[in-house]
């Protein structure tokens, strides 16, 4: 039995998420049912984590098992592009040892948010459109401030399965480019809805309503109720997802 890691990008829009759901089409799906089709054997897949609906990703991991005749790396990544919708590619798949897993192996995650304050019809099923100047400076405070702490209930989903809602976030920033504004925040590993949760809380402090005292007593809280709405989804992407060097083959 051989393990490997696929690496893939995709456009979220017309998908319900990564994860396999009964309400709709999802990415994981998808890719299973095209790599089954491909493989002529039912191949389940498991990825670095699920984005939600509407969410894309730039680098998403995902592994499979395969225990029939060789084939060609780059040759299946060939026909599995050939053979997928255009929203999503497949850009490589490389072999890992037995025990590499594409959830729990991951070191971090990285994911970005991008607004903007320009109405732009080529840009807004990917950024997220405001009224007002954010202030970055403010929003870059309360940023360091996050890595101050690691229970994160405050920005997450109500009523999920998780075990625990402990996070070390190592990076956390904002960036302007002329009218687009990119937040840009990596962890070890990420809660339901947190990005967006916490962006929404930031651009709280961008409009000048929260200062880092208010910040603080929200993530203290460990309640959902006292952070900011969250931001919609279309305007997030999963940026990347890191390993250690001693999984690959």
């Amino acid at each position: 039995m051989q393990r490997f890691f696929i690496t893939l990008s995709y456009n979220g829009k017309n998908y319900v998420g990564w994860q396999v759901q009964p309400n709709g089409t999802s990415v994981q799906q998808v890719l299973q049912e095209s790599l089954s089709v491909i493989l002529r054997h039912e191949t389940v897949i498991t990825g670095a984590g699920r984005t939600d609906a509407g969410v894309h990703a730039r680098k998403m991991i995902a592994h499979f098992d395969w225990e029939g005749d060789s084939f060609g790396e780059a040759d299946l990544v060939h026909k599995l592009n050939n053979f997928l919708p255009k929203d999503i590619a497949v850009q490589e798949i490389r072999p890992v040892i037995a025990d590499a897993h594409a959830r729990f192996s991951a070191l971090s995650r990285t994911y970005s948010y991008h607004l903007t304050t320009r109405k732009d019809p080529f840009q807004h099923e990917m950024t997220y459109r405001v009224h007002f100047n954010p202030d970055l400076e403010k929003m870059n405070v309360l940023c360091e401030v996050l890595k101050e702490y690691d229970d994160f209930t405050s920005f997450s989903k109500l009523h999920t399965d998780v075990k625990t809602n402990i996070c070390r976030i190592t990076k956390a920033g904002w960036i302007k480019k002329e009218d687009h504004y990119i937040f840009t925040i990596t962890a070890d590993r990420f809660l339901r809805n947190m990005v967006r949760a916490i962006t929404g809380t930031l651009l709280e402090a961008g409009r000048g309503r929260l200062d880092e005292r208010g910040f603080r007593r929200i993530i203290e809280a460990r309640d959902r109720n006292v952070a900011g709405d969250s931001v919609p989804g279309h305007a997030l992407f999963l940026e990347d997802v890191m390993y250690p060097d001693d999984i690959w083959l």
